[in-house]
């Protein structure tokens, strides 16, 4: 349940500081537990779903329309089958290969956000590979050759890793809400986001909108975004047969130029990998985009032909990582 109209804060049993703003007032969100919910100076609270996340769409939500059960049960299905495993482990190591936990605004944290986080698959492999990077540290050999734009990479002992993942789809929000470390919350990208200004270190945005002001924003000098947008040739054995949209030329470009001014380019890498896809894949690769709005399972199963299998394709990827200035 939400409920933005100011409420009595009589006890708050021990609230958290986060790195949250409440979408109403700006004021900083806490969060307490038993009830788990998050609540701001001024009364504003946002109560857990009993699925774990919370709900931070007001006024009257959004104009946009949500992914779907059936959409994000298509996504972890063939995330789950490790067809998109290479990405995964680059985001990750862009991650650990360009942050720079100095100076940042915990000096035993790295605070993370996934804006249009989906399952969450994504932030749990950076999460995972942070953690890791920490317990080695204390092994130079380990670290010889890793670099972030010109200098030594230096993870902190002792990393905590705080995340946030923020999507528009409730759906896609109860599976993220079972991630370590994370905080799901749904709300429009569109909107500001409810952080605070320069409190993030990393920013992950994976074939998701990108709202190049609010990440300048809540981003921190010196702080990292990743983003990854699919090629123009992804998927093109596929894509006609499965119904899937088909991509525009030069979007490596257009996230540059969204970015530029608040942030500079310091890292850009291609990730390609073959697939070879079961009927039931495909179907899942079909409903798990933007093609799911349109269709449902069982139209896309009638337009392929299960003894075509296995269906081989190349998913080729941009990978950009980008400084704030």
């Amino acid at each position: 349940m939400t409920d933005s109209t100011p409420q009595p804060a009589a006890i708050q049993p021990r609230p958290r500081q986060t790195m949250l703003a409440c979408p109403v007032c700006r004021e900083s969100l806490l969060c307490a537990e038993e009830p788990r919910r998050l609540i701001c100076p001024t009364g504003h609270r946002y109560d857990a779903a009993k699925q774990g996340y919370f709900n931070l769409l007001t006024g009257r939500g959004t104009k946009f329309r949500e992914d779907t059960a059936e959409m994000v049960a298509a996504r972890a299905s063939f995330q789950t089958a490790g067809h998109y495993e290479a990405l995964a482990a680059q985001v990750a190591a862009t991650v650990v290969r360009h942050l720079d936990p100095v100076g940042a605004t915990d000096a035993e944290a790295v605070r993370i956000v996934d804006a249009g986080a989906g399952t969450g698959y994504y932030l749990d492999r950076v999460i995972g590979a942070l953690e890791s990077t920490a317990t080695r540290r204390d092994h130079p050999e380990q670290r010889q050759g890793q670099e972030h734009c010109g200098s030594a990479v230096r993870v902190p002992p002792q990393l905590e890793v705080q995340a946030i993942a923020l999507d528009i789809s409730r759906y896609a929000m109860r599976r993220a809400a079972r991630i370590r470390r994370t905080t799901a919350l749904v709300c429009d990208l569109w909107q500001p986001l409810p952080l605070h200004d320069a409190g993030v270190d990393v920013l992950l945005n994976v074939f998701a909108p990108r709202n190049g002001a609010e990440y300048g924003r809540v981003v921190r000098p010196g702080g990292l975004v990743v983003v990854v947008t699919p090629l123009p040739h992804h998927l093109g054995e596929v894509r006609a047969v499965l119904g899937l949209l088909g991509i525009a030329e030069g979007k490596e470009n257009a996230v540059a130029e969204r970015l530029t001014g608040a942030f500079e380019e310091c890292g850009s890498l291609t990730v390609e990998t073959a697939l070879e896809l079961g009927a039931d894949d495909a179907v899942d690769l079909a409903m798990m985009g933007p093609a799911g709005h349109h269709s449902d399972r069982a139209g896309i199963r009638a337009r392929i032909d299960p003894a075509a299998a296995p269906f081989r394709t190349t998913a080729a990827f941009r990978v950009q990582a980008f400084r704030r200035r």
